[in-house]
């Protein structure tokens, strides 16, 4: 499947730090879902990882290693601006000291991005709370994108994906 060419102002919202949404599904499609507490994407929009905390996302990280499906959503809460990625296959790894930085950075980011909307950094570094040996990045590449901002475009396919 071809890798859908994400416009700029995608990968720039990517990289802000937005809220982050992570999906998969088992074999018999029973869904799971748990929030990340961290992203990082790659200049060109083709790597994208994110980083779920193992105690809270035993399901989905089950789903993702079994399946390899992924769906992913980044949404801005002030804005609702949305994006959806999706893709067959991820890869799973162990988050490393590397990783901090970026993790660090998304959780500055996020600190700004709720308080935009009126609460306490308090209650963002509560939500995304996590220990780096707990955690487990995923890495795909996008094989879908989908503009999932509410209003009339929501669903529409980004960059020539096909639903």
């Amino acid at each position: 499947m071809a890798t859908p060419q994400l416009p700029p102002e995608r990968i720039a919202l990517i990289r802000r730090g937005v809220s982050v949404i992570v999906g998969s599904c088992d074999a018999a499609l029973r869904p799971s879902v748990m929030r990340a507490v961290g992203s990082l994407v790659s200049d060109d929009g083709r790597d994208i990882t994110v980083f779920l905390a193992r105690r809270q996302s035993r399901q989905l990280i089950q789903d993702l290693a079994a399946t390899g499906r992924i769906a992913v959503v980044f949404s801005e809460p002030a804005t609702h601006s949305t994006l959806q990625l999706k893709a067959s296959r991820c890869e799973l790894r162990n988050a490393t000291a590397g990783d901090q930085p970026a993790l660090a950075n998304y959780l500055a980011s996020m600190e700004t991005e709720i308080e935009r909307i009126g609460y306490p950094r308090e209650l963002t570094r509560a939500m995304l709370a996590h220990k780096l040996d707990d955690l487990v990045a995923v890495r795909f590449t996008p094989e879908q994108a989908f503009d999932q901002t509410p209003g009339p475009r929501a669903g529409t396919p980004l960059g020539g994906a096909s639903p």
